[in-house]
């Protein structure tokens, strides 16, 4: 088989109309799919209507695709960023804090009590974005201190029914204004 480079990289000389009959070439702005790995392992004869071709998504960088949202009813950012952002059909929630948002001031230093207040203001936001707790797909938790883990998930398995959302839980240096908790996440619009 011959090698040739292209843009930086080894591209394998193939049969054109080989590739033809196994397969649809499909290209797109900005990305290239070819039908896929089976292609590669499977001969002419046993290519099955199984194998599919990937898909190819445009991911927009046009900036009226990107909507910010904001609400009252959860503290508002304290620098220079969203609550969340819609872009792509996804809803990306920053890291919520449990700052009650008419103080802005922590409901306690207790980490349950901020668990519950961060959880209240994530649904503000994702019902300001027109999602829900169930649409979550992804969170992740910010913990002060992971030996708040069993607390936490306590409050949180409140919250998310099942499927449960796909989450990483990190336990960092410090958070902003000595938070015990903070929360982000991503949901399906």
């Amino acid at each position: 088989m011959a090698w040739y480079a292209a843009k930086s990289f080894l591209v394998p000389s193939m049969d054109i109309g080989a590739l033809r009959s196994r397969a649809s070439l499909v290209a797109g702005i900005g990305c290239v799919s070819v039908a896929g790995a089976a292609m590669w392992r499977s001969s002419a004869s046993s290519f099955s209507k199984r194998s599919m071709p990937f898909a190819c998504l445009r991911i927009s960088t046009d900036t009226g695709l990107k909507e910010a949202v904001q609400t009252e009813k959860a503290p508002a950012a304290l620098g220079p960023y969203s609550q969340a952002i819609k872009a792509n059909n996804l809803l990306f929630v920053s890291g919520v804090l449990g700052l009650v948002p008419e103080t802005g001031k922590f409901i306690s230093q207790n980490v349950e009590d901020q668990t519950e207040q961060v959880l209240k203001n994530m649904g503000e936001i994702l019902k300001a974005g027109g999602a829900s707790y169930s649409s979550v797909v992804k969170t992740t938790i910010l913990l002060a201190d992971l030996k708040d883990f069993k607390k936490v998930n306590e409050i949180y398995a409140k919250y998310f029914s099942s499927p449960a959302p796909a989450r990483a839980t990190y336990q960092v240096v410090a958070l902003p204004l000595e938070a015990k908790v903070e929360i982000e996440c991503i949901a399906a619009l």
